[in-house]
């Protein structure tokens, strides 16, 4: 058999912090376009509870999102060991582009991905680079779509690349912006030729447009006052985090029931990172499926608190600091199995199934 194994991975963390105290002065203002009247302190203080946030990481002013792009990409190449010029595809999973400090217009032409390539400099004309919006699961569909090219024969290498500039498309007077971040991760999938069942084992992706097509839109500010009529990020976080923790639970078991496994052969959990008291929400609801309560300490890394949600990077970041050891009791065992799971824009749920070669 042709199995879809990951042979190296990289990531990148922009350098500037952003502590929870640097939203102290900011104003604040409610969809009906009035100012909030609880104190900004409250308003902090609520979000870290429920998200876990306390600090996330934000651009650097001289960077763009191909640039994260570039150097997580830069990163898992030389974790791999391996040459550009040997890779077949080059898929960039992100939503906006990449974002100038002083100009916040979405720009994609070129793709990124073609902007990754041509940084990396790769001559090879028959390394595919094209990108993929599919909000914040891009990644792992990314990942799904790579594993089909490699089992077709189609490709032996594709690089899959997750990154989002948020910071500069969020509303700075919508309280959700508190949430957002920036960062990229990249991974690289290679053809393995066993009798093993390891790699990419099996996936589930959904798409419920119908009813919740529009809980993640683009809009102008809150703050009636904005200078002009620049679109924002806009959320609509209740609807959402009840969608998710009614939906992703059952897509989650069903990819699990499709691979055939028992859920206590799922040793690590890497989902979206979107909010802390949602995912755990969700984790929750899953052994509730399966009538199960004891959820193990060690299943469900977890980065939000220091990194926020950094929309399509957070999953292959959150591997990457698993995979090199950067993230404190997680690591990853041969022949074990870990789930991919995220939700998003759309929306959108997938699900991935990995095990480990030995």
């Amino acid at each position: 058999m042709i199995q879809s194994i990951i042979i190296g991975s990289g990531s990148y963390l922009p350098t500037v912090r952003i502590p929870n105290d640097y939203f102290l002065t900011r104003e604040f203002f409610g969809a009906d376009g009035e100012r909030l009247e609880k104190p900004n302190q409250d308003i902090v203080a609520t979000l870290q509870k429920i998200t876990g946030i306390s600090e996330r990481r934000y651009l650097e002013k001289d960077l763009m999102t191909s640039d994260m792009g570039y150097l997580a990409a830069r990163d898992a190449l030389d974790t791999a060991g391996i040459d550009g010029e040997s890779l077949d595809y080059i898929i960039f999973a992100h939503n906006f582009g990449d974002i100038r400090s002083d100009n916040i217009r979405i720009d994609t032409c070129p793709t990124l991905a073609a902007r990754v390539k041509h940084k990396l400099g790769i001559a090879n004309p028959y390394t595919v680079a094209y990108d993929l919006p599919f909000g914040c699961p891009g990644w792992v569909q990314g990942m799904i779509q790579a594993n089909y090219y490699i089992r077709s024969g189609e490709a032996k290498r594709v690089m899959v690349i997750g990154a989002e500039n948020l910071s500069r498309i969020s509303d700075p007077h919508d309280m959700d912006s508190m949430i957002f971040s920036d960062g990229a991760g990249a991974v690289i999938l290679e053809a393995y030729e066993t009798e093993e069942k390891v790699g990419i084992l099996t996936h589930l992706t959904r798409s419920d447009t119908l009813n919740h097509a529009h809980l993640l839109t683009m809009g102008s500010s809150y703050n009636s006052n904005y200078p002009d009529d620049t679109l924002f990020l806009k959320m609509n976080g209740r609807k959402l985090y009840e969608y998710a923790i009614k939906t992703v639970p059952v897509t989650v078991k069903a990819c699990i029931d499709r691979a055939g496994l028992p859920l206590e052969k799922i040793k690590k959990v890497l989902i979206h990172q979107a909010n802390a008291k949602m995912d755990h929400n969700i984790l929750q609801r899953l052994f509730h499926l399966y009538e199960q309560d004891r959820i193990p300490d060690d299943l469900m890394p977890m980065s939000i608190q220091k990194l926020g949600n950094n929309s399509v990077a957070t999953v292959p970041i959150l591997y990457d600091l698993v995979a090199k050891g950067k993230l404190d009791h997680h690591r990853f065992v041969p022949g074990e199995h870990a789930l991919f799971a995220s939700v998003g824009a759309g929306m959108n749920i997938n699900v991935m199934i990995y095990r480990h070669p030995y």
